[in-house]
């Protein structure tokens, strides 16, 4: 008769709390880049369904506040935090969220989106599950940065900090069916995102360019960053004190000062060859879109025949969307272990989510509003399914070195 031997370890089987070790749960960008892009897909396809007609919307407060409160703090803030928890372990060698508190950061953000859609309920709902979104992840990259005084970072946690205020003070007024009021926050949360963009598009975009062509050395702007970094505050301040504090002050100058500072940047970064690869020249484009839509955003203020509005989707589509796409495909492959070339689909998207810029900014005149809001909207969902489709199965998988990450 053979006896059981207790010391010899019983067959693993996979159960329940095994999940903390799954590889979607390692780093930051793996389960929030997911959970974003498919967010970005299936929030625009609603929004599709609301303009057609095919979905009714019953809630109290206007479907277009809806519409922009979840692309800017329910899609955008996904991509951001999970980008800044990622970089933070590279800036500083601290761990970042992981396991079981990673796990916890993404229920919170999926329980926000629900209570988002879910009309029956009140706004506390989701103002709760956002701001404690918000909260934890800004509380840990603080904590992250300072452990190590990593003071070069601490600028982030202001940034996002005034993000997350402009969110929770949207929901705030939306409650109180103050309806224009609360466009003006989205938009104001619009240049927080630029601000955002400026500061990392300024490390990431020119040290991605040397590395992508093999240059010698990397293109810097020391002073002109600085410059810009004022100026966009400057342009902020000037549009919180123009449409919340009446004050006679006209924030068109700054933002169009903002957006030529972005252009003359673009141009010191340029080089030809970075039209030859995806990563490259999606980045830079998504840059330049950021930089025209600010200038036309500016303008709208002297020039009534050019809606503001349209301006600012050149920005949040062309510049953030594209931004956040390009910068998505190629970090999850660099921390996968995979070569920095993307999959040739991933140029479809970059070109999808171009042209949904241009049509909702350049087209509503011509082809009418509702008919561009459409097919933008559609366009715009087909990019992120393609960037689904293409980095799912590299988001849930362990990477190719089998280091953990």
């Amino acid at each position: 008769m053979t006896l059981l031997n207790l010391d010899e370890p019983m067959p693993r089987t996979a159960k329940w709390y095994q999940l903390q070790h799954a590889p979607v749960l390692l780093l930051a960008f793996r389960p929030l880049f997911l959970l974003g892009s498919l967010w970005a897909c299936c929030a625009m396809l609603v929004w599709f369904a609301i303009l057609s007609g095919y979905l009714s919307w019953s809630a109290s407060y206007p479907a277009t506040l809806w519409h922009a409160h979840e692309m800017l703090f329910g899609f955008a803030s996904a991509i951001a935090i999970g980008f800044l928890l990622t970089a933070a372990k590279n800036w500083t060698g601290v761990s970042t969220l992981n396991s079981w508190p990673l796990l916890g950061l993404c229920v919170l953000w999926g329980c926000a989106r629900v209570a988002g859609v879910w009309s029956s309920q009140p706004l506390l709902w989701l103002m709760a599950l956002q701001g404690a979104f918000w909260l934890i992840a800004i509380a840990h990259f603080t904590w992250v940065v300072v452990q190590v005084n990593n003071s070069k970072n601490y600028l982030f946690v202001p940034v996002l900090a005034l993000l997350a205020t402009l969110n929770m003070v949207f929901l705030v007024v939306v409650d109180q069916q103050a309806f224009e009021l609360a466009g003006l926050l989205s938009q104001m949360a619009v240049l927080g995102f630029t601000l955002l963009i400026s500061i990392l598009g300024g490390r990431v975009v020119p040290f991605f360019i040397s590395r992508g062509l093999g240059l010698a050395q990397q293109q810097r702007t020391p002073q002109l960053d600085k410059l810009l970094l004022f100026v966009s505050v400057m342009g902020a301040a000037g549009f919180f004190a123009h449409h919340f504090l009446q004050l006679a002050v006209v924030p068109g100058y700054l933002l169009i000062l903002a957006g030529l500072l972005h252009l003359v940047r673009a141009a010191m970064w340029f080089n030809r060859r970075l039209f030859l690869v995806p990563l490259l020249w999606s980045l830079y484009l998504a840059y330049l879109m950021m930089a025209l839509g600010l200038i036309g955003f500016g303008y709208a203020y002297f020039n009534t025949s050019l809606q503001a509005k349209d301006a600012l989707h050149l920005i949040t589509i062309g510049g953030m969307g594209m931004m956040i796409l390009a910068m998505m495909a190629r970090v999850a492959l660099g921390h996968t272990a995979r070569p920095l070339t993307p999959h040739p689909l991933m140029s479809v998207a970059f070109l999808l989510v171009l042209t949904s810029a241009l049509i909702r900014s350049l087209l509503p005149t011509y082809i009418g509003a509702h008919l561009a809001w459409q097919l933008s909207a559609l366009i715009w969902s087909a990019s992120f399914a393609l960037f689904v489709f293409i980095y799912a199965p590299m988001l849930v998988r362990k990477r190719l070195d089998g280091r953990r990450g």
